[in-house]
């Protein structure tokens, strides 16, 4: 750890989580004299719930963290137990990464990297307030001791107040029994914040060898190496991967649990609770009362490290009290004699609402502060780390007088979830779906380098390096893409071995790859074309060529919808000026206060009628009064 020097930095990062990571990384890459602090040393970067980056919508977000310049994804590509490629039989827009991550070997790693940046000191201490002048910020307090700034980026996590939740005892405590952050909720309200309260939980941890894991499917990694990174190539052995297993819940859980679902902490083992939890990472308890028709419910058994033998069960997330959660697990098949080694729990925290946030990530209740990760309402390791690499970004900006970076919602899934929070907020930790994008098609795995690498050179934290290597592969997929335009089939007889509808006239190979059932390698094996290009140049041209339509109609369709995304909002607007503007969007509109008409277009209540009153009141009134 690096010894803090004067009390003086240029960007302070409160937090050394998934977000918290990557924004102290990004300001000391900017070049800016930068202090993370974090209550233990020990927890930087952990993974106190389930042992895994990526997923459905979110190994996107990965590799667009990673597009930018990012850390997340070059450091689990680096501490992976398993890798697979989910959706691989859909189509190409919900195609995403998942690795089982090495929960020792990962923030180790981690905290590697961060000992070794430059302009990167490690503070170990616990923030109490800040030091705020005319609502602008100056720096923190910790352990009681003032350390100034020019902007604090929060990243607090589930710290905020938190609470553990087992039946009927409610302890104050962090994950993992970890102490949590007592004052500084209580002086964010104070300085106008909004607070709601949060809550998830994390399930019991078993031990590996008392598993008969002849009664579960074994589910293996894939047989075809990935990684998350656009630079790096695969450093892992296909054949060493560690495999989960898939089980699913009995009569006898279900029963177990509605038996006793009164001593469950959510269901009447506490009566002061005030947290939503996750609609869409339920407990257990809350998957049999809310879908009470389904059988069972599926559940992976999931390794978390080469370094000890404890198995996360994915799906089984419960407050129950700990005599009952033995009783669940016993009824799960190959579990009959399971020892746990961790119980499970639910944790209860406080959070901002985050509509109090331009899509900056700054503060518009606070200048030059950030915040990052679950603070602001979301969950997710991924959704963290991408919030935490836009703040740090923009705070960067900031202090360079230079315009922030702000992702539209075509150009990536970190756009969509941001625009997502500070537009319609939340009532519940919000985690990205494929579905919550509208142009998906475009925010695809394979591509987040082609939409991203140019914002991440622009704003220095991608290498001139990367950067040549990036621009050398998008010639080589326009190249390729001439060369087939240009290579006209004559001969009708090479394509009679090929399982496709007849072809009477010339084709180019560009139109014959448009053919559902026609690739490079039934084209090679055919002796039709073969190229020297990689396997990802020949992939991308592919999807390119398929899905061209559809992507040029998606396209056009961004564009016309996003028209008026940038035209900003006055800051001295008065909307109650506004004359024939709904009573509901002028209300929301002073609330929000939102910087672009493409925010205000998506606030709650407020309708397409409303934007337009409100642009021509921009036209016909505040220009002439400019």
């Amino acid at each position: 750890m690096k010894e803090v020097g004067s009390m003086k930095y240029e960007i302070i990062v409160v937090g050394a989580g998934h977000a918290g990571v990557e924004a102290a990384l990004a300001c000391a890459r900017k070049n800016h004299r930068t202090l993370l602090i974090t209550t233990n040393i020990n927890n930087i970067a952990t993974m106190p719930c389930n042992p895994s980056i990526g997923g459905s919508a979110k190994g996107i977000v990965v590799r667009e963290i990673d597009a930018l310049g990012g850390q997340m994804g070059i450091s689990a590509d680096k501490n992976l137990l398993q890798m697979k490629m989910l959706n691989s039989s859909k189509g190409p827009a919900v195609h995403s990464l998942r690795a089982q991550i090495d929960k020792v070997s990962y923030p180790n790693y981690m905290k590697e990297v961060l000992n070794n940046q430059d302009n990167l000191t490690i503070l170990e201490a616990t923030v109490e307030d800040l030091i705020i002048k005319n609502n602008k910020i100056y720096g923190i307090i910790a352990n009681n001791k003032e350390i100034y700034a020019d902007a604090v980026i929060l990243t607090t996590g589930t710290y905020l107040k938190s609470d553990i939740l087992i039946g009927n005892t409610r302890t104050s405590s962090g994950p993992n029994n970890e102490t949590p952050s007592l004052y500084l909720s209580d002086n964010l309200k104070k300085y106008g914040f909004k607070i709601l309260r949060l809550k998830t939980g994390t399930p019991p941890r078993i031990d590996k060898a008392s598993i008969d894991f002849s009664k579960t499917k074994i589910e293996e990694g894939d047989s075809v190496p990935y990684t998350f990174s656009h630079d790096l190539k695969p450093s892992y052995n296909i054949k060493e991967q560690l495999p989960c297993y898939l089980i699913y819940t009995t009569k006898l859980t279900h029963q177990i649990i509605k038996d006793n679902i009164n001593l469950s902490s959510m269901y009447g083992g506490l009566n002061d609770i005030t947290g939503i939890g996750p609609r869409y990472c339920p407990s257990i308890e809350d998957k049999i009362t809310r879908f009470a028709d389904k059988e069972r419910h599926q559940l992976f058994l999931e390794p978390e490290s080469l370094y000890y033998d404890d198995i996360y069960l994915q799906g089984f997330s419960t407050s129950m009290p700990k005599e009952i959660q033995e009783k669940m697990v016993h009824s799960l098949p190959g579990l009959e004699q399971a020892i746990i080694k961790k119980y499970a729990y639910a944790i209860e925290y406080d959070a901002i609402y985050p509509t109090q946030l331009h899509a900056s990530l700054e503060t518009k209740v606070i200048k030059n502060l950030f915040t990052a990760g679950q603070i602001n309402g979301t969950s997710g390791y991924e959704e963290a780390a991408a919030q935490g690499l836009i703040a740090g970004i923009n705070a960067s900006l900031k202090l360079e007088h230079k315009q922030p970076l702000i992702l539209k919602r075509n150009e990536a899934y970190i756009g969509v979830l941001i625009d997502d929070l500070i537009t319609k907020g939340t009532n519940e930790p919000y985690r990205l779906l494929t579905s919550r994008a509208e142009y998906r098609l475009l925010l695809r795995h394979d591509n987040a380098d082609i939409r991203l690498r140019e914002y991440g050179y622009s704003v220095g934290l991608i290498t001139k390096e990367k950067y040549t290597l990036f621009k050398q592969k998008l010639e080589d997929i326009n190249k390729l893409i001439d060369i087939l335009k240009n290579t006209i089939i004559t001969n009708k007889e090479k394509l009679k071995n090929i399982n496709t509808s007849p072809i009477n006239q010339n084709i180019s190979l560009f139109n014959l790859l448009k053919r559902p059932e026609i690739n490079f390698d039934i084209l090679e094996n055919n002796n039709i074309f073969t190229t020297n290009y990689s396997t990802e140049i020949k992939e991308q041209v592919l999807i390119q060529i398929k899905y061209e339509g559809y992507i040029k109609k998606i396209t056009k369709e961004a564009t016309n919808n996003l028209k008026n995304e940038n035209k900003q909002l006055p800051k001295d607007i008065n909307y109650d000026l506004i004359p024939n503007l709904a009573s509901e969007a002028r209300q929301k509109l002073k609330l929000y206060l939102p910087d672009t008409i493409g925010i205000a277009s998506r606030i709650s209540g407020i309708n397409p009628s409303d934007i337009s009153i409100l642009l021509i009141y921009l036209r016909k009134y505040y220009n002439e009064k400019r």
